[in-house]
């Protein structure tokens, strides 16, 4: 089939986090089973004029009303890659203002709407018409709006899917939405675009796409119920009821993030040979000014940070963990409370204490290789791709069970889980993982467990492909009823 995959955000060109993972790594899965894949994303400023990347402005030019009145001409900058191609679409330097990957999110509502409309007219003009557009997280919520309400012809069999990567974050605007999407008023309706009297892009996603999926098997439960629905939760409810919702666990790229060929970490290795682990977490070490016992283990942290990521836990169980020999290593930047707190940490524990308040891609795959344990105690978590990037680098994940962690690590296999959300239950765990890294048989199970386990794409490439079709199948039906 033929896919257009449409996110903000897309590895290697463009990450702030996990979604620009998903969108550089799942396409190449799609790809390797014979489908055809688009790959779009805003002509981003770093993107475009990093000859790295080679991406080549094409004589592709179309025209996109904004705001119902407003034509901006839209252009098209276009490379390949693993057999896949990539478009990049901008117009009136929308996009190319911006310069680094940090700021990919400083964008507008109609700059989401401009390249929504634009991407589509670049379809048209270059003759492509996709079976399906896959769109991903609140950015591209609109697509299916657009797609359904604006496009006639053949687009009337095309198919939409929306993936919700964090139901927490919805993009949520006026009234004036609608005219600035150039749809009509009268789907200012709760059953459509209206929401809490507003317009929300999230759910304007999830009403018009043909089919909706999370990306964790337990997140697509977790989000029905009021805890973690964020005032969707009967939505999400509906959509499952009506079989339009599904989980579809994340992958990682396993040819990336290999520990034997990583140019980033200090050594190779791999689960027959960890000689090179040792070698990663003695530089890790010299790096971050940490002395640490060889019995005791470093715990990494990799993290936007938030409370929602468990800071508030991890700061107020660390004296305890310190206390018995443990070395703390944390690259994130975020919550400036956060920030501060792991800041008076590392000054009152010269040694067992280092933060990094950086976004630096190569230092978090030396934390991932040098750590010995990863932290992750997230109130909630979507899916997590932190805790895959650690076990496959050998690293044992302390999770709190939750979202797509309770469907990846598991207590005494491959990791160390807890359930309540406090201080002590995190305690609790992070002990168990201390005096497992004592015994070193018991150690080197967790970790073959964990770099064993299939991280890669090939099966839920195969449950997106499946997810397709039925939208397809959907869409068929209802414009033959048309």
């Amino acid at each position: 089939m033929k896919i257009l995959f449409c996110s903000a955000e897309v590895a290697p060109f463009a990450k702030v986090g996990g979604l620009a993972d998903v969108a550089g790594s799942l396409p190449k899965a799609l790809s390797a089973l014979g489908h055809e894949v688009i790959v779009a994303m805003p002509a981003y400023g770093m993107v475009v004029n990093d000859p790295r990347w080679g991406f080549q402005k094409t004589k592709s030019e179309v025209l996109v009303k904004v705001n119902s009145s407003r034509l901006v001409r839209a252009e098209l900058w276009e490379a390949e890659f693993d057999g896949i191609k990539f478009w990049l679409v901008d117009g009136e330097e929308t996009f190319a203002k911006v310069t680094k990957s940090q700021e990919v999110y400083a964008p507008l509502r109609d700059d989401y709407l401009f390249f929504s409309h634009a991407i589509l007219e670049m379809c048209t003009e270059r003759e492509w018409l996709p079976d399906v557009v896959s769109a991903h997280d609140w950015h591209m919520g609109f697509l299916p709006v657009i797609i359904k309400e604006t496009r006639r012809g053949d687009w009337d069999s095309v198919a939409s899917t929306f993936t919700i990567h964090n139901l927490a974050y919805q993009g949520e605007f006026g009234y004036d939405t609608l005219a600035a999407a150039g749809v009509p008023g009268s789907l200012f309706t709760w059953d459509a675009l209206e929401t809490y009297g507003g317009v929300n892009f999230l759910k304007s996603g999830c009403v018009f796409a043909d089919q909706v999926n999370t990306v964790s098997p337990n997140y697509s439960k977790e989000i029905q119920r009021p805890e973690y629905g964020c005032r969707l939760e009967g939505l999400m409810a509906w959509l499952a009821a009506e079989g339009r919702l599904e989980g579809i666990l994340n992958g990682i790229d396993v040819d990336v993030f290999d520990p034997s060929a990583d140019p980033a970490i200090a050594a190779k290795y791999s689960v027959d040979d960890l000689s090179g682990k040792l070698e990663c977490r003695r530089a890790l070490c010299t790096k971050a000014g940490l002395s640490v016992a060889d019995d005791k283990p470093v715990m990494g942290v990799v993290s936007r940070l938030s409370n929602q990521k468990g800071f508030d836990l991890i700061i107020e169980a660390a004296p305890e963990f310190l206390a018995r020999g443990a070395a703390l290593i944390v690259l994130g930047t975020g919550d400036p409370w956060a920030a501060s707190e792991l800041r008076k940490l590392e000054a009152s524990n010269p040694g067992l204490v280092k933060f990094f308040e950086a976004f630096d891609v190569d230092m978090a795959q030396r934390i991932y290789s040098g750590s010995d344990v990863f932290l992750m105690p997230s109130s909630f978590e979507p899916c997590g791709l932190g805790q895959m990037f650690a076990m496959r680098y050998g690293t044992v994940p302390v999770v709190r069970k939750t979202g797509g962690l309770a469907d990846t690590v598991f207590e005494g296999e491959n990791g160390f889980v807890f359930e309540e959300r406090s201080v002590a239950a995190l305690s609790s765990a992070i002990a168990r993982a201390i005096e497992a890294f004592a015994e070193p048989t018991t150690w080197s199970k967790f970790v073959h467990a964990g770099m064993t386990q299939d991280f890669g794409w090939t099966k839920s490439a195969q449950a997106y492909l499946k997810m397709y079709r039925r939208a397809m199948d959907a869409r068929r039906l209802k414009d033959m009823a048309s």
